[in-house]
């Protein structure tokens, strides 16, 4: 009889045996999933390589951080701040100054083709008056060429790689690259200079005084067909001169702090200074546009004061009203005959029609 029972008990044994080692087999998969549920801190191990660098990263071990160099911002080891101010000038920057350059050179075309060029009402009388000093035109050239190259450089600079890379080649952009920084760094002070000049030769007739106002709700003359009240320098005029001062001057200093690191600026002031730079010369150059087009083409007579420095009194009369009638009164126009033998051409027909009775005879 036992023998008859024992297989059975057996096979009983076994497979109990077999449950076991499954249940046992299970439990070891479920241990791992088991201590990580029980939250961080039970399997946590401190890296010491990474929290130095997660403190070196975000500057907060500043105080234990020492270095042989003496200088600001010389414990800084990681600058974060570079990553924000790469991205300002590489997203924002770029994107938007294009836009804005693009739209008023594409509001100047409108313009354009609206207006056309403003001529004066009654023509040229022929008739000029003394509108600037030779020192006066020096100064004002001197000054727009120095900011023309200064832009163009800057743009260059700014733009070179979204846009002149892929039309020029790396080669070519990277000679156009290295020279506009040298001549942008080395011509920058005398555009500082100029400024300085150009500012205190100009600041007592560019004081806003009574009659400004009407000039801008006027739009300066854009806005309907009568002429708007001026004086020496109307309100656009003024308001122009002003912006070139005072951003001018935010470009100069600006300008200045980054070609000169040693002064010790820290990395914050230098990051301000380019976000500064490059917003304020954006700006300066998108508005130059418009001047430059109502200076020369757009404004019949307007570019006659910057070369001789003389205007038509009619011109004067449309655009600088106030100032045309203290000229009057003051006697100071100059007759076409007069003007021209100012400019020479008088003497140069004179000569030229001595000459030719001179040739007849030798004939």
């Amino acid at each position: 009889m036992s023998n008859f029972f024992m297989p059975k008990y057996s096979r009983i044994f076994i497979n109990q045996i077999y449950h076991f080692m499954c249940l046992l087999f299970v439990l070891c998969l479920l241990a791992p999933i088991s201590t990580s549920a029980s939250g961080p801190s039970s399997s946590k191990v401190n890296n010491p390589a990474n929290d130095l660098w997660i403190s070196v990263r975000h500057n907060t071990e500043s105080g234990k951080i020492t270095s042989q160099v003496k200088s600001v911002d010389s414990t800084v080891l990681i600058n974060s701040r570079a990553e924000q101010w790469t991205w300002f000038r590489m997203t924002l920057l770029i994107k938007y100054g294009l836009v804005a350059l693009v739209f008023m050179i594409v509001v100047i075309f409108l313009i354009f083709l609206i207006r056309g060029k403003i001529k004066l009402e009654n023509g040229l009388s022929g008739n000029m008056v003394h509108r600037f000093t030779d020192y006066e035109r020096v100064l004002h050239w001197m000054l727009a060429i120095l900011f023309i190259f200064l832009a163009v450089t800057g743009l260059i600079l700014l733009f070179g790689r979204p846009i002149l890379i892929p039309i020029l080649g790396h080669e070519v952009v990277a000679v156009l690259a290295s020279a506009s920084k040298e001549g942008h760094n080395l011509f920058g002070p005398l555009f500082f200079v100029s400024l300085v000049l150009m500012l205190f030769r100009f600041v007592k007739r560019n004081i806003y005084e009574r009659g400004d106002l009407t000039w801008l709700l006027r739009g300066g003359g854009l806005i309907g067909k009568s002429h708007v009240t001026g004086g020496f320098f109307n309100m656009g005029e003024k308001t122009w001169y002003w912006m070139v001062i005072l951003i001018g001057l935010g470009i100069s200093v600006s300008g200045l702090t980054l070609v000169s690191p040693s002064l010790g600026q820290s990395r914050l002031i230098m990051e301000l200074s380019h976000v500064v730079h490059g917003v304020a010369a954006i700006i300066l150059i998108t508005v130059a546009l418009g001047h430059m087009y109502l200076a020369s083409k757009g404004t019949e007579g307007t570019l006659e004061s910057m070369k001789t420095g003389y205007v038509d009194i009619s011109w004067a009369e449309e655009h600088h009203d106030r100032w045309a009638k203290e000229c009057h009164e003051n006697n100071q126009l100059i007759s076409a005959e007069d003007y021209a033998k100012l400019q020479g051409k008088v003497v140069l027909k004179q000569q030229s029609a001595a000459v030719s009775p001179v040739m007849e005879e030798s004939k």
